[in-house]
């Protein structure tokens, strides 16, 4: 098993550390792992991305063009990066930061409203974990319990508080996923098939 994904967005939006916890999650489990941060001098507000590769074996470069998973967080990113995913591979992106959506027919195309699920979670920062949770949910590469133990590595102290709410926020993210599923495998089925 290896994947190998790119986290984009705009400095603040958490995509940094998405990555980091995925990065320390696979190390928790025992796998290989690269996590490579890029971000412009201004950071906050700024472009961010990062590359994670988690593998069951050796990883020979963290240098990679094309992607199978792209988590994307704003247009401009979207814009950037759509073209990187590789054929028969995930795009996942925050749906209220989108206002042209991807157009590509040859990858899995999965919009997730989580800035409006971190709303209602009642905290605007954890719409990062909303999407981290929809994606292991389709792409179980790691445990949800490794991504918790991770998050205590990667939130400094003062915001160990927060870790429950990031544990929602994964849930609620995975429980998207599984809602869109049913409510696609029944848009499939016709008034003939059901007679």
């Amino acid at each position: 098993m290896k994947t190998e994904l790119i986290i984009a967005g705009f400095g603040g939006q958490g995509v940094l550390s998405m990555g980091m916890t995925l990065a320390y999650a696979g190390m928790l489990e025992g796998k290989e792992v690269t996590w490579m941060p890029s971000y412009g001098p201004e950071m906050r507000g700024g472009t961010a991305y990062c590359v994670v590769i988690i593998s069951n074996e050796r990883i020979s470069s963290p240098i990679i063009n094309r992607f199978d998973t792209l988590i994307v967080l704003n247009q401009p990113s979207l814009d950037k990066f759509e073209k990187d995913v590789k054929t028969g591979g995930s795009l996942f992106y925050e749906n209220n930061n989108i206002i042209n959506s991807p157009t590509r027919d040859d990858i899995s195309i999965h919009s997730i409203l989580g800035v409006k699920e971190a709303l209602q979670l009642k905290n605007a920062k954890i719409m990062n974990m909303v999407l981290l949770g929809s994606y292991l949910e389709l792409h179980p590469i790691l445990e949800i319990d490794s991504i918790i133990k991770a998050l205590k590595k990667v939130l400094p102290k003062r915001r160990h508080n927060l870790i429950s709410v990031n544990e929602k926020a994964l849930i609620r993210g995975a429980d998207l996923v599984r809602l869109n599923s049913i409510q696609s495998n029944f848009s499939d089925i016709t008034v003939d098939s059901l007679i």
